[in-house]
């Protein structure tokens, strides 16, 4: 991405919902959104590390969100980016995906797959610093385990109920993949401004 021309300029960044808007306009799992979101707080270690980056000159200022309000990862990571938002000063503005294809293509995880939450990091003069793409990696691990399990117990399983078990499953892991998920981002724009 950096070095590249991207379609996001920083008119077209403003033009993204702040979360209370993207709050106001979703259609399914709000209560998930927001039960996620009034029970995850940022960790002070990490608070001071994302305010430490962010005071710096090319430090992160804005985050760019795509995802939609009917993925699992994107109701589990999307407040949490919120927060992650919160606690430096960082204006957050969300894409929802189906609807921003050309802002989706410059962010294909693995260069294919339209994988979300995608959250974006730039300065404060919109120069790019880095992305990180869906769930934190010991999430990723889990969930490949949880799957591989179910498939295992029930090869002939549907679809729906497949998703349903797989939910059940994952559910009591969420707030640990959460904190994951911001030491990641912590981690990642430190090592993308140095």
């Amino acid at each position: 991405m950096a070095g590249q021309t991207s379609v996001v300029t920083p008119q077209r960044f403003q033009e993204g919902f702040n979360y209370s808007d993207y709050m106001e306009q979703i259609k399914v799992n709000k209560a998930r959104f927001e039960g996620f979101y009034s029970n995850f707080t940022v960790q002070q270690t990490e608070a001071d590390a994302l305010n430490q980056l962010a005071a710096k000159p090319n430090g992160p200022a804005k985050m760019m969100v795509i995802g939609e309000d009917w993925c699992g990862d994107v109701v589990r990571g999307l407040p949490v980016l919120a927060r992650v938002a919160e606690s430096c000063g960082m204006d957050m503005r969300i894409f929802p995906r189906d609807e921003h294809n050309d802002i989706m293509n410059e962010f294909l995880k693995n260069g294919q797959y339209m994988s979300i939450p995608v959250a974006v990091f730039y300065t404060k003069d919109h120069q790019y610093i880095c992305h990180w793409i869906e769930r934190p990696e010991v999430a990723a691990k889990e969930i490949q385990g949880i799957e591989a399990a179910i498939r295992s117990e029930n090869p002939e399983i549907n679809d729906q109920d497949f998703g349903r078990e797989r939910r059940s499953r994952t559910a009591d892991r969420a707030e640990a993949w959460q904190q994951a998920t911001v030491e990641e981002l912590v981690s990642l724009i430190s090592e993308n401004m140095s």
